[in-house]
């Protein structure tokens, strides 16, 4: 892969990684989940052009309280 190709991936994983952990904290400030509540998580990847679409499944567990 060029260096330019290599360069670009990792600036908008870079963006994606950030930017979903923004979003995920955000949420669980406003709901203010139990402590140890699980939650079920999806990131669907689709690259247009690629003729891709990558699925990542996990889960993420609450702290609880004001720590989150």
């Amino acid at each position: 892969m060029s260096d330019a190709f290599n360069m670009s991936m990792r600036k908008f994983l870079k963006q994606v990684g950030v930017t979903s952990q923004q979003a995920i904290e955000t949420a669980l400030r406003e709901a203010k989940p139990a402590a140890g509540q699980k939650f079920k998580a999806k990131m669907v990847l689709t690259i247009e052009g690629l003729d891709l679409e990558h699925v990542v499944e996990g889960n993420l567990q609450s702290n609880g309280g004001e720590n989150q």
